[in-house]
């Protein structure tokens, strides 16, 4: 007798949702996937983001106590008034403070939803957007713009542009140059050749910085293949934040055809699911976001490899689920990490790039031996 058939939408439910061997106990997973549980795990992420910002907020050379920050917070957003006295800490939490964490909590949201995306449409749990050369690309783009004074014509977005331009022109090369001659994507040769293209458009940089006439080169290249948030204003977050919202928005409604994707081009095939235009979309998507974010903050490593193993442990592989998680977890993790570069070595700052590597690579060479929770993991 043969086994029963499921339909389109309950295979992908079923393999989408099969938990691996090494995961937690079932019954804490189950509690955690349901649609309450879901909700109440995404309500105590927001009160932690919400309470990392206010303490973030207030921590660095000047401290402020939480009660302070939020009272100050809370008159800056309300129009009220404040005594004289505190006109110079108002300054600082309002003007430097604020726009630098909701930059981070921003940029690690974002970080985190394009590595989902990404692991999802190559197949490949070691891609994101650093490990395949796009952020390398959309710096080479921002560098570029910067030190040529390229694109002036749109003002304070030139920057912007040019990396998202950058960051395009990244994933297109990386796309053709793995793709077999069928149009089969293989995910070891994806990496590979990601990893080589990284390497490629760093040393473009690094060109177009030792030829660039200004003697300021040399900081900016650090600071767009370091990392930082040290330029944040009030005036680059509306483009951020709309961009990384909007994408969410985007890949949450795409969240089925990110887990058809990942089982492969012949059953989303076979699912009525078009693997070549949605996988083109969403590229074009990745590069928007990675470009924009490299282009405010630098490009900054292993938030986006690593944040998406450690939410589909917790709610398994549905990206439904997984997008609902991931980003609110980036955004923490993100705005302590920006935390401890501005304080640990005040009044000099750490890189970005520099503390996420610290974190990222001993959690990820764990995950990896795990291999369960890697895509086709063996």
């Amino acid at each position: 007798m043969s086994p029963p058939s499921l339909s389109p939408t309950a295979a992908v439910a079923a393999a989408s949702d099969a938990p691996p061997p090494d995961t937690p106990a079932k019954g804490v997973r189950s509690r955690l996937t349901s649609r309450t549980g879901l909700a109440a795990t995404c309500a105590a992420l927001l009160l932690v983001l919400l309470a990392s910002v206010v303490v973030a907020i207030g921590l660095g050379s000047a401290v402020v106590t939480p009660g302070d920050t939020a009272r100050l917070l809370w008159a800056a957003l309300s129009g009220g008034s404040i005594a004289a006295d505190e006109v110079t800490t108002y300054q600082i939490i309002w003007q430097i403070r604020t726009p630098r964490v909701l930059l981070a909590a921003l940029v690690g949201a974002g970080l985190s939803a394009v590595g989902v995306a990404i692991q999802a449409l190559v197949r490949n749990a070691l891609a994101d957007p650093f490990v395949l050369g796009v952020s390398s690309g959309a710096s080479v783009g921002a560098v570029g713009v910067t030190v040529t004074g390229g694109l002036a014509a749109l003002g304070i977005y030139a920057v912007s542009a040019g990396a998202f331009i950058g960051a395009l022109v990244a994933s297109l090369l990386v796309y053709a140059a793995s793709a077999s001659r069928g149009g089969v994507l293989s995910p070891l040769r994806l990496v590979l050749t990601g990893v080589a293209m990284a390497l490629g458009f760093q040393a473009v940089m690094s060109v177009i910085i030792y030829f660039a006439p200004d003697s300021e080169a040399t900081s900016m290249v650090l600071y767009w293949t370091m990392g930082s948030f040290g330029a944040a204003s009030w005036g680059s977050l509306p483009v951020v934040a709309g961009c990384v919202l909007l994408g969410l928005a985007v890949l949450h409604r795409y969240s089925r055809a990110l887990d058809v994707l990942a089982l492969g081009d012949e059953t989303a095939t076979s699912l009525g699911i078009s693997p070549d235009r949605h996988r083109k979309g969403l590229l074009l998507l990745a590069s928007l976001i990675t470009g924009v974010i490299v282009a405010v903050s630098g490009a900054i490593s292993f938030v986006g490899l690593v944040m998406p193993h450690l939410v589909r442990m917790v709610v398994g592989a549905t990206h439904a689920r997984v997008l609902a998680v991931a980003p609110l977890v980036g955004a923490v993790f993100m705005v302590w990490v920006d935390l401890v570069s501005r304080t640990l070595v005040a009044p000099r700052e750490l890189p970005l790039g520099v503390i996420t590597a610290l974190v990222g690579v001993p959690v990820f060479v764990t995950l990896m031996r795990r291999k369960a929770y890697m895509f086709g993991g063996r």
